[in-house]
């Protein structure tokens, strides 16, 4: 770009960025039927036929270990779901709780510390419908608790670089080990989850505020003992190479293709769990992005942006922040990337990324796929969770969050 006149192919890829960065805010393009996958294949294909990009740039665009490393976990948490295991863990916990109040801190520290090793729309996937099973037994009002599961998930998938999609993205682009990125952000997740617990509690009080104690229930159960237990081990044997500094994508595929050796569930039911949309997406949208920077960011151009201090932890969150509702996480995410990239510190900068990222999708109920997940599994079961509803404790929570991960990482 020079004296900052646009060619034919900048133009067209400025255009082609923000058509399809449009389709996915809003979840589809106008006056079509085209999902957020698609509007992000079209614009990769777009891409590589304007010429901002040659067909084996964009092969290379794709990074393959966010791909193998989300493929892998979809597979190891369908078998945990499929074996049962969910179900077994949530009702130990939950038969152990008396009061409404111990029963919202069960639900919100079960669904943050499995969303924090594990994919956090996955966890929401298994989570909602045992709320609905469990507050509908003891007769509470079931809202309240499903906001938590949606709260919390978010919340503790931002302690690891496998605890949602937009966190598996930084972890490979920044290089950051498995390690040190739990040591950095955990202590913000845990923070995170124990105000949500006290929003909750306080946003609620005809709920909370009771002396009625709950009465024993139990949440039906039918699962596979071997197969729980085998998927559980492989779980943990997985997490604990990651904090070994095994690489992330080798190991979640190959546990994911241990798990895959059984004679007990048919391999059709583990496929349907996969989210092949999203992985579409994915790829798509690391061509289009890369697009943009080889046809448009120039050096000069990464120069102007150097003034909008993105290496100020406080201002990075807060751009992070409002990116990410505009447009989701992980597209907010690829966005930063060439700016961060070029940061002072670029490991505190992802740092910053993926806790933004990831805490802003609790400020409205369609900040996140998980709050989706909740709302619309809820509505299955004739219960609404409504958007103002969720509002008056996601905004808050949301806020307060941030400025505790601002705090802790600056």
């Amino acid at each position: 770009m020079t004296g900052w006149v646009l060619n034919a192919t900048q133009i067209l890829a400025i255009a082609i960025f923000l058509a399809t960065y449009v389709a996915i805010a809003i979840g589809r393009m106008p006056g079509l039927r085209v999902d957020r996958a698609g509007a992000a294949l079209i614009g990769a294909a777009l891409m590589v036929g304007c010429g901002a990009l040659s067909l084996e740039d964009a092969y290379r665009a794709i990074d393959m270990d966010t791909i193998t490393l989300l493929l892998g976990m979809m597979i190891v948490v369908a078998n945990l779901r499929l074996s049962g295991f969910f179900k077994i863990v949530t009702g130990w916990a939950a038969g152990r709780a008396r009061h409404p109040a111990l029963l919202l801190s069960v639900v919100v520290i079960t669904t943050g510390v499995l969303s924090a090793f594990l994919v956090n729309d996955a966890i929401c996937l298994v989570m909602a419908p045992i709320v609905v099973t469990l507050t509908r037994a003891l007769e509470r009002n079931p809202v309240p608790y499903l906001i938590a599961v949606a709260l919390a998930s978010n919340v503790g998938s931002t302690a690891t670089i496998t605890g949602n999609p937009q966190n598996m993205i930084i972890g490979n682009l920044s290089g950051i080990s498995y390690g040190t990125f739990t040591g950095q952000l955990l202590p913000i997740a845990a923070l995170g989850l124990l105000v949500t617990i006290l929003l909750v509690l306080l946003l609620n009080r005809r709920e909370f505020m009771t002396r009625q104690m709950l009465r024993s229930v139990a949440v039906p159960t039918h699962y596979h003992g071997w197969l729980a237990t085998k998927a559980a081990l492989a779980s943990v044997a997985m997490i604990a190479l990651f904090f070994l500094g095994q690489q992330v994508a080798k190991v979640a595929i190959c546990a994911a293709a241990l798990l895959l050796l059984t004679r007990r569930i048919e391999p059709r039911k583990v496929y349907a769990e996969i989210d092949g949309p999203l992985l579409l997406m994915f790829a798509g949208l690391f061509v289009v992005v890369r697009g943009l920077e080889h046809a448009v960011l120039t050096p000069d151009l990464l120069a102007q942006a150097a003034r909008l201090d993105l290496g100020n932890t406080a201002i990075l969150t807060a751009i992070t922040a409002i990116l990410s509702n505009l447009v989701s996480n992980v597209p907010a995410v690829l966005v930063l990337k060439p700016f961060v990239e070029h940061l002072q510190d670029p490991q505190r900068a992802w740092l910053t990324v993926a806790m933004a990222s990831t805490l802003a999708g609790n400020f409205t109920l369609l900040g996140s796929v998980a709050n989706l997940i909740v709302a619309e599994r809820a509505a299955k079961d004739g219960i609404t969770v409504d958007f103002w509803t969720y509002f008056k404790i996601g905004a808050p929570l949301t806020i307060a969050t941030l400025a505790v991960g601002v705090f802790v990482l600056a």
